[in-house]
């Protein structure tokens, strides 16, 4: 009773704001000892943690600091609920610096999203191909059929075209920004090198804040994209990588006309646990009510985090139920970001199917 009536006195309201706003980390708890806690029944814990730092993106580096620990609980939200018993039992150790710690990937190592494209490796690189920037776009032209943008032969002959959205989110200091990474290079020279114009687009989903902004960016290179005078504006596909999947949403509710395809590659396809920050609005699960005949080509990976394979289930399930025309392509051994971090023949071939297929509707 004495220690009830001590934290009755000594308690303060939790401030209002740090449930209705965002959580804004201005650095200051970095100067002492840190623990988090995952209570795991939403879907995150440390192996979670791992995999986003093994990423090698610089925004993850600070969870690697020794002084920094993880503990997982199995329960849900409020564990002084659930589970008070175990959760005294690891504040006590998180107190005397216990706790898992993180470490960082090798620094002899790569990061997965500066490692070369499985079509496009060193003992085997791609043809180099015919490449305009324009603002956040850049083109990739067949070789074989690149003529100056105003040239007749250019407006006489124009080419359907792929733009690949790169996902997210991806810290605003990482260099080379997305655009030149291997992986997307790759991309815009192989659908060059199978006769149609690779674009890819760079967009600032710098943090989960982000997707509005990304996807008025996105809008606004696809119709960049359209008008340039190379690209046949009636024949276009669109290719989702990751966290791009959410940014799907627009264009299932809404496909115009001109859109013959929309792919999509390890997608994340709702807001993952503690992706609360997202706008509400990016829910291609619902979107899919408008997707009509749509034709969609998704490609899932076998090995991929739980969170985002119930997302992807939960997607082919209400496809399924509007009748959407999906088709499905599986890399049973395929880890989330399989170009570069599985070079094994199923991840090749899985790529070229995709290709044939949003080929074939381009082409249709």
């Amino acid at each position: 009773a004495r220690a009830l009536d001590r934290l009755t006195a000594e308690a303060t309201p939790q401030p209002a704001a740090t449930l209705t706003e965002p959580l804004r980390l201005t650095g200051a708890y970095t100067a002492v000892p840190t623990s988090g806690i995952f209570c795991t029944a939403g879907g995150t814990g440390i192996a979670g943690v791992e995999a986003m730092v093994g990423s090698g993106l610089p925004q993850f580096k600070p969870l690697t600091d020794p002084r920094v620990g993880f503990f997982d609980l199995d329960t849900g939200h409020w564990p002084m609920l659930s589970r008070p018993a175990d959760l005294a039992g690891i504040l006590i150790r998180a107190a005397a610096g216990e706790g898992h710690r993180i470490a960082p990937p090798p620094a002899a190592e790569e990061p997965p999203f500066a490692r070369p494209h499985i079509l496009d490796l060193p003992e085997r690189p791609l043809p180099d191909r015919p490449r305009e920037r324009i603002d956040n776009l850049d083109l990739y032209f067949p070789a074989d059929s690149y003529f100056p943008a105003d040239s007749a032969q250019a407006l006489a002959d124009p080419l359907p075209a792929i733009l690949f959205v790169h996902g997210g989110p991806v810290s605003e200091d990482v260099r080379p920004t997305p655009r030149d990474w291997p992986m997307y290079i790759g991309y815009g020279k192989y659908a060059a090198g199978l006769g149609v114009i690779g674009a890819t687009v760079e967009h600032r989903l710098y943090d989960l804040h982000a997707y509005p902004q990304a996807a008025e960016e996105i809008a606004a290179a696809v119709d960049a994209l359209r008008a340039h005078p190379r690209v046949d504006g009636d024949r276009i596909a669109l290719w989702f990588f990751s966290g791009g999947g959410l940014l799907t949403t627009d264009w299932l509710a809404t496909p115009p006309a001109w859109l013959r395809c929309l792919a999509a590659s390890y997608p994340i396809l709702a807001p993952l646990p503690g992706w609360e920050a997202v706008d509400e609005h990016f829910h291609p699960v619902e979107a899919l009510a408008g997707a009509g005949r749509l034709p969609i080509v998704l490609t899932r990976a076998g090995l991929e985090a739980a969170a985002v394979a119930a997302a992807v289930a939960e997607f082919v399930a209400a496809a399924q139920e509007h009748k959407a025309e999906l088709e499905l392509i599986d890399v049973p051994n395929g880890h989330h970001g399989f170009e570069t971090l599985d070079h094994i023949d199923e991840v090749r071939d899985a790529i070229a199917r995709a290709f044939a297929s949003v080929l074939r509707h381009l082409r249709a």
